[in-house]
């Protein structure tokens, strides 16, 4: 059922926004140098590493790990990076994650392939056999603030509690903050 719901708000999604995505695409090409999207190594369901794209917010050759890591992501956004980032507009192009089936609407983010105490809380706890998530229930509940060890806490709540109601929950919420640019830091 989750997996029919996911393909129909794609497809739906992918058609009305088709335009302004190319629009966007062309804008992030326009401001900066290099390829309108950025294809990152994450991991999804079952540990297994797939190439999630995000409209590119960095300039080429940003080192390739989580933000809060380099010492002034500021100095390596493109020109129209930072209203991507706290537009979350950037993470569109995942709707081509979603249709592959190498994500969900809702579940845990995909870890970088470099998170490697991220990755291994996670399997612990068996929260590695879910689908990542455009957004789940840590992104509603604190995005990059988190800490690990919250972020997996709350993503083994959602193991707990997943369910299509659940689901829509999270979904209203994410649009809620989204739209107050809540909890984005950049």
């Amino acid at each position: 059922m989750k997996r029919v719901v996911d393909l129909s708000l794609a497809v739906t999604a992918a058609v009305v926004l088709a335009v302004p995505l190319l629009l966007l695409a062309l804008l992030v090409r326009w401001t900066s140098k290099g390829p309108a999207l950025y294809w990152s190594d994450r991991v999804g369901r079952h540990n297994r590493l797939f190439r999630m794209p995000k409209f590119r917010s960095m300039r080429v050759g940003t080192p390739a790990v989580a933000t809060h890591m380099l010492s002034d992501a500021t100095k390596h956004l493109t020109p129209i990076g930072s209203f991507l980032r706290r537009s979350s507009i950037d993470e569109l192009p995942q709707l081509w994650s979603i249709l592959k089936g190498d994500m969900s609407f809702v579940g845990p983010r995909p870890a970088l392939f470099n998170q490697g105490d991220l990755i291994e809380q996670r399997a612990q706890y068996g929260v590695h056999e879910l689908m990542p998530g455009l957004t789940g229930w840590a992104q509603v509940n604190g995005r990059d603030e988190l800490p690990i060890p919250q972020k997996v806490a709350l993503d083994v709540e959602y193991l707990q509690r997943r369910s299509v109601w659940f689901d829509l929950r999270i979904i209203w919420i994410t649009g809620h903050k989204v739209l107050k640019r809540d909890g984005v830091r950049h």
